[in-house]
Order: structure tokens, then sequence, then C-alpha cells
């Protein structure tokens, strides 16, 4: 079963929230991920269907507020690695779609617990021409020690999106290419579709709240 990634995303997903206007994209990328998050936390902190579990409302809020600055394609990509340049151009569509889908309901379950943690935003240290960066954020847990994020992120002219992120110095898209690499080991491009398919299908953790 394709799980060894839920529990690093669910980490590093769950702080890092957009908004979908022209003004923050055009922000420099800590400032962006500083503004943006504490306003969508916000929202959350109002909102007592997503609080309470309402995934109908949280996959709402993640289609509008996010998808639209996560390069996917670059995501899916780097973590097929080399076998996505031996998959047909149908293949790469269906791979794609299916980590999105894999992504976003895995970051949906993760959205609602969250309960007034505290965020250190590190400046960027970064040029103004430099067109890849790393955003760092400390995020305190109430005694335990602090949670390290650190999200990769490079410039397009849509924007800056977030091409991987790392959780106390995992990342992402790494721990999802071993995962990957074995599935097409076991069964080729095609069983890691349909496992990705099959994983997408299945009951979410926290049942909907009507």
């Amino acid at each position: 079963m394709l799980t060894a990634g839920r529990s690093l995303l669910a980490a590093g997903f769950a702080w890092f929230l957009f908004t979908g206007s022209a003004g923050a994209q055009e922000a420099a990328p800590d400032v962006m991920v500083k503004n943006v998050t504490l306003e969508v936390i916000d929202i959350i902190g109002k909102d007592k269907d997503i609080q309470s579990g309402n995934q109908r409302k949280v996959v709402e809020l993640v289609e509008a507020k996010v998808l639209p600055h996560f390069n996917f394609t670059a995501m899916t990509r780097l973590a097929v690695a080399t076998n996505w340049e031996k998959s047909t151009a149908d293949q790469k569509k269906q791979l794609t779609e299916e980590f999105k889908t894999l992504l976003v309901r895995t970051y949906s379950s993760a959205l609602s617990t969250y309960r007034d943690q505290k965020f250190d935003f590190r400046p960027l240290r970064a040029k103004p021409t430099d067109t890849d960066v790393t955003v760092h954020v400390k995020i305190a847990q109430g005694g335990r020690e602090p949670v390290s994020l650190e999200y990769d992120m490079e410039k397009s002219p849509a924007g800056w999106k977030v091409y991987d992120v790392r959780v106390g110095g995992v990342s992402l898209v790494a721990n999802y290419r071993t995962e990957f690499a074995n599935e097409i080991r076991a069964s080729g491009i095609d069983g890691l579709i349909k496992g990705l398919a099959a994983k997408n299908r299945a009951p979410t953790q926290r049942a909907e709240r009507k």
C-alpha cells in the first residue's frame, strides 16, 4: 500500500496555505508564505466545520487556496525519477493526476487538526535575482521539540511554485521516490498508477460531517 509518505505530508502541508491573489504571487516567497499562512489559519480558526473534520469543506479550501501554488508535474517527475522518461505521455498525465489527488486527500485530512501552534517564519537567505529558493519555518508544539519545515520553491511565469517540502530534513519527494521505485519494480508504471488510484478511492481517515 502507498502509505509511507502520509505522515510526512501531513506534517509539512498542514502549515503551508496560500491564497490565489496576484498580489500574493508578486511578494517575496518568504513574505508570501508568512502573510497568507496567517491569513488562512485565521479562516480555519473561525470555521467550525473545518475544525470538526468536514472533508468536503476542507477539500474545497485546498483546491481554492493551495493547488494553484504547487507544481504537481515537477513533484511527480522528481518522485518518479528515472522512470518518468520511460513513461508515455498518457502515463505521465495519469501519474500526475493520481499523485495530486493523493497529496490533496492527505493534506485535507491533516488540515482540520490545526490547534493553535506557533510559527517562526525565518528570513529568506537569497538574492533578489534567485529563481530557486528555500523558505524556512519553525513550528512550536507546546513543550515538544519545534518542527523544522523547508519549502523548495521555483519562480515560474505564473509566480512562485512549491516543488518539494522537507520536514525535519526529510524530503517529501524523496520519500515517495523510494516508494514509487519499489512499486514500479514490482508491477511497472501501470501498476503504480493503479496503486495510486486504489489509494485515492479508499475512504479517508476522518468521516465527513454534514
